[in-house]
C-alpha cells in the first residue's frame, strides 16, 4: 500500500512515520491490489486530529478522529475504516465495477473576509464519475456522510442523494 502523510503546522518524526506504516500494513490483506493511502495530521487547540482515506479503484474507506495523540486518534481511525471495510466488503465486491476513476478531491480553507465575525468555508472539488443511485448511496455510506453528489449514469443528470431521519434514502434529481 502506497502510504502519504501530510502534515499541517506539526512536526512528524520517524518513531510516527514507522507507526503508521506498520498500522496500515494490516490492511494489505484486504486490498490485493495497489490501494493508497493518505494520512492527515494535524493539531487542534490540544488535540491532536488524524484523518486517513484509504482508496482502492473505485472504493474509498474513510476515518478520522481527535484525540490527546497522534497515536491513540490512529488507533481510534483504524477501527472505524476495518468495521467499514468488513461491513461493506461483500456488496463493493457485487456492486462496484472495475476500473472506474474515483473522485479526486481537493480542499481549500477560504477566509471570507478580515472582519471579527469571519468564517471559513470548507471546498471540495471532485470529478463526477457515471454510477447508479445505489452505488452513490454505498458510496456515502463509506464515507459516513448524510448525501452524496453524483452524475447518474441513467440519465446523465447530477443528482443528489440523501440519508433521511427514517433510515430510508432519498434522491434529489433535476426537472426536465
Amino acid at each position: 500500500m502506497k502510504v502519504t502523510i501530510n502534515a499541517r503546522k506539526v512536526s512528524v518524526d520517524q518513531v510516527l512515520i514507522d507507526h503508521i506504516e506498520k498500522k496500515l500494513s494490516k490492511f494489505d490483506k484486504y486490498f490485493p491490489g495497489e490501494a493508497s493511502a493518505t494520512v492527515k495530521l494535524s493539531r487542534i487547540r490540544e488535540n491532536e486530529r488524524v484523518e486517513v482515506t484509504i482508496q482502492q479503484g473505485s472504493v474509498l474507506f474513510r476515518g478520522e478522529d481527535e484525540n490527546d495523540t497522534f497515536m491513540n486518534a490512529l488507533d481510534c481511525c483504524m477501527d472505524a475504516i476495518e468495521q467499514q471495510i468488513r461491513k461493506n466488503k461483500t456488496r463493493l465486491t457485487k456492486r462496484m465495477r472495475e476500473n472506474i476513476r474515483i473522485p479526486e478531491y481537493t480542499e481549500e480553507d477560504i477566509p471570507l473576509d478580515d472582519s471579527e465575525d469571519t468564517f471559513q468555508i470548507r471546498r471540495k472539488s471532485f470529478v463526477f464519475k457515471p454510477m447508479t443511485p445505489e452505488e452513490a448511496i454505498l458510496q456515502m455510506n463509506l464515507l459516513a456522510h448524510t448525501f452524496f453528489v453524483f452524475n447518474n449514469m441513467d440519465t446523465g443528470d447530477i443528482c443528489v442523494v440523501y440519508k433521511r431521519k427514517d433510515n430510508n434514502y432519498g434522491m434529489i434529481e433535476p426537472e426536465k
